[in-house]
């Protein structure tokens, strides 16, 4: 929020310092931005009481209070089941993996499950990964913001 009041106000500033035989300086305020619909979710819990020890729930906070706000619901927020192992992925028909980020750590155990040593291997967006023992496929589905790999370091 201080990044933006301080965006706002450099235009304001650098016009001001351009008028030099000016004394006088334009009073400035700034406002929080708006928005329509509900506020994002809360990531940051209340904290503890003084004198108390707070719970989970309370303390949490990031992807951890995240996790906690989705099992309160009945909601996984992070899908940990394993991928389909029942048939090999192929160019054609690749496995595809769900991601909210444009790339994904995954572990290939072959088809049938645990036909061979576990694998692990970087999943990107726009690359699919091909299993060196079982030739299976994996292609990453991606469901994150339209520009996030923009910045993506």
């Amino acid at each position: 929020m201080l990044n933006t009041a301080l965006r706002a106000a450099r235009p304001v500033a650098l016009r001001a310092t351009r008028r030099a035989n000016s004394t006088a300086f334009r009073a400035l305020s700034t406002t929080a931005t708006r928005r329509s619909g509900p506020p994002p979710p809360q990531l940051f819990g209340p904290g503890g009481k003084p004198g108390e020890i707070p719970t989970d729930e309370q303390q949490a906070t990031g992807l951890e209070r995240f996790q906690l706000l989705g099992e309160m619901e009945g909601y996984d927020a992070f899908d940990l089941q394993p991928l389909d192992s029942s048939r090999v992925g192929t160019l054609q028909d690749p496995i595809k993996v769900y991601s909210l980020d444009t790339e994904r750590i995954i572990g290939c155990t072959g088809s049938p499950a645990d036909s061979h040593e576990l694998h692990w291997m970087n999943l990107r967006q726009h690359k699919n990964r091909r299993c060196p023992e079982c030739g299976s496929v994996y292609k990453l589905d991606y469901h994150g913001p339209e520009h996030h790999d923009a910045h993506h370091h």
